[in-house]
This record gives C-alpha cells, structure tokens and sequence, in this order.
C-alpha cells in the first residue's frame, strides 16, 4: 500500500511537471504569425507609435536604424469603410508626412496606390498592433510592431522577435523611446517629399 502511494505522489508530481513545462514551451510559428480576426475599429482608432521592425530586404534595414521615431494613425471619423491612414517620421531632425484613405477588408488593407498590402497580425501585446507589409507583389515584406506606449516589456519584445525568426527575417530594429516623435501634421507641415522615398 505504501509502495502505491509514493507511486501516485510520483505521477503527479510528474504531471505537475508536464503541464508546467508544456506552458512554458514556446507557440509553434503557425500560432506566433497568424492574421489577426477582423480589427474592432474602436481599438484600431487613434495615434500608433512604431516599435520595432524588421524588413526582408537588407539594404533599407540600415536606412531603418536612422530614423529617430515613426508613428501612424488610423482615423475613422465614425465611418466603418473609409479610414484615413497617416503616417509620420523623423529623420535627421526633419519631420516626413503622408496620409491616404483606404477600405479595410477583413484584417487588411492595400495602400500605396496598390503597391503595398498591409495586414494586422495576431500580437498578445494588449496595447499593440502588427503589421505585415506585403511590398510589390511580395518583392519585400516588412513586419511592424506599433504600441500606445513607446516602450515594451521584455516578455512583448520576446514574442515579436520570435515572429519575426519564424519569418526567416533579420533581427528586428528596436527604435530609441526617447527619441522626438513628430508633432501632429497641420498644413504647414505637409512636404513634397513623400515617406515612400525613404523607404519606410
């Protein structure tokens, strides 16, 4: 009868074990990079400021590591099919800006007169969002973590760099917090040059 009791205490001690582990393991690739459903456009609203990044094609990482700050924001003016998209950067202390109208369908969208397909991507950030640009027909991609705040937990960035390894992307560029964010575009802010031609 002992000898039965230290061997059920063993197994469960065992299974304790098992379980703990099996939580602890990391997702599969098909878990950590998945489209995520349809975006609530309450949450998707409002001012995103970018992250982290990585790009599939290696000459414009460099160019990505000189950007001081980038945001986007998505406004919906209480419309639920055309969204306006803009974008800010900073660059050698100038300010870049750009802003188009797009129709979200399902998780994505197409910007860039149809030369980019930018979907939302599954992220457990709670105050995030991923986005996967598919550039030319898929010629580049780039993969895009955004945040309300300008700084993520470790745990957060350990999970977007495991998204972007099960890409077979180079190691993602993790933007300087303290750096200046451009201020909110006016009309006196609008510049010829677009951010497209800066690769972004």
């Amino acid at each position: 009868m002992w000898h039965f009791i230290v061997m059920l205490a063993a197994c469960a001690v065992f299974l304790l074990c098992w379980v703990s582990v099996s939580r602890s393991a990391p997702l599969a690739c098909e878990d950590l990079v998945r489209p995520s459903n349809q975006p609530d456009l309450h949450h998707v609203e409002g001012r995103w400021v970018f992250v982290a990044g990585s790009l599939s094609y290696l000459p414009f990482i460099e160019r990505l590591r000189q950007r001081d700050s980038s945001a986007v924001r998505f406004s919906t003016n209480g419309n639920k099919t055309d969204i306006l998209f803009s974008r800010s950067m900073r660059s050698e202390n100038k300010c870049y800006y750009t802003s188009t109208n797009i129709s979200l369908e399902g998780s994505s969208f197409i910007y860039d007169n149809g030369s980019v397909n930018i979907t939302f991507m599954h992220t457990s950030c709670h105050d995030c969002i991923l986005l996967s640009c598919d550039v030319d027909s898929g010629t580049r991609q780039h993969f895009y973590l955004f945040s309300k705040r300008r700084q993520l937990e470790e745990k957060e960035m350990e999970e977007f760099r495991a998204q972007v390894e099960c890409l077979n992307m180079p190691p993602p560029v993790v933007m300087d917090p303290t750096k200046q964010l451009c201020p909110e575009e006016t009309a006196d802010d609008q510049t010829e040059e677009k951010i497209g031609e800066q690769n972004s």
